[in-house]
């Protein structure tokens, strides 16, 4: 498949809306505007990550992840073809970015809060919103939230219009057609313009499929690879329990001596 020309990338192109979203101030005030709420600083924030679990788990590459000085993390996805799989997309980079973030050994009240935000150039639902959040409440009694840190944010660009926040109208309208009508959008375009301008953007640009493929190739390898430990490590603790001796146990395996004698 030929690449789009880098000339005619525009915002709601991945590669460039990840380049423009690498800007802390652009991306800081996109959440602001998105919440009504002051940021105070973003403490991480980074572009194209590559994430996979255990187990040959499928591996998936989010747009943009950044944490705040609150500890509160945040996937943002810019989603330009229906595939129609953004609920369930939804729910697995929930539950990869968990797995990923909770190291072994700490309490589950470790997890932070999480947002996971969908900017679609159409309607997902269907309901012809701009935004629609989601948010675990309970089915008997909607006053009683779950709490349990996570929230799911989509917005539809296509209906830009229905949008209550102006900044939020303007930006929403800014993805879907390109037209600059707020400070915000004009910032975006200008950080855009010096993009297309930059040598080492355009060579980026044109390795960067390479670069996705190699990154998506080695973590299916190493959760592969994590899949067959944990595979032997099962299969030695079954023959120690036949009352195998540690060295055929170590030839069938292929673990170490030291391995075995540590189940």
């Amino acid at each position: 498949m030929l690449q789009k020309p880098f000339e005619a990338l525009t915002f709601a192109d991945d590669f460039m809306f990840c380049k423009v979203m690498e800007h802390e101030a652009i991306c800081k005030e996109f959440l602001e505007m998105l919440f009504s709420a002051k940021i105070e600083h973003i403490t991480y924030l980074s572009s194209q990550n590559t994430v996979t679990c255990n187990s040959g788990a499928k591996s998936v590459r989010l747009d943009i992840l950044l944490k705040d000085s609150a500890g509160t993390s945040y996937d943002i996805e810019m989603q330009v073809g229906n595939e129609y799989n953004i609920p369930k997309r939804m729910r697995y980079y929930q539950s990869i970015l968990d797995v990923a973030f909770l190291d072994q050994g700490y309490s589950y009240k470790s997890l932070n809060d999480c947002f996971i935000i969908f900017i679609c150039l159409f309607d997902p639902i269907g309901k012809n919103r701009a935004v629609y959040s989601f948010e675990n409440i309970c089915k008997e009694d909607a006053t009683i939230p779950l709490q349990d840190g996570t929230k799911k944010i989509i917005l539809n660009a296509s209906a830009f219009k229905a949008a209550d926040d102006q900044d939020l109208q303007g930006f929403l309208q800014y993805v879907k057609t390109g037209k600059v009508t707020t400070d915000y959008t004009r910032r975006i375009e200008k950080v855009i313009q010096t993009i297309k301008i930059s040598e080492q953007a355009r060579k980026e640009y044109r390795v960067l499929p390479a670069i996705i493929m190699d990154a998506f190739d080695e973590g299916e390898a190493k959760g592969l690879e994590r899949g067959k430990y944990q595979k032997a490590l099962e299969t030695a603790k079954k023959l120690l329990h036949f009352g195998l001796s540690r060295e055929n146990i170590a030839q069938a395996t292929g673990l170490t001596i030291t391995e075995i004698e540590a189940l």
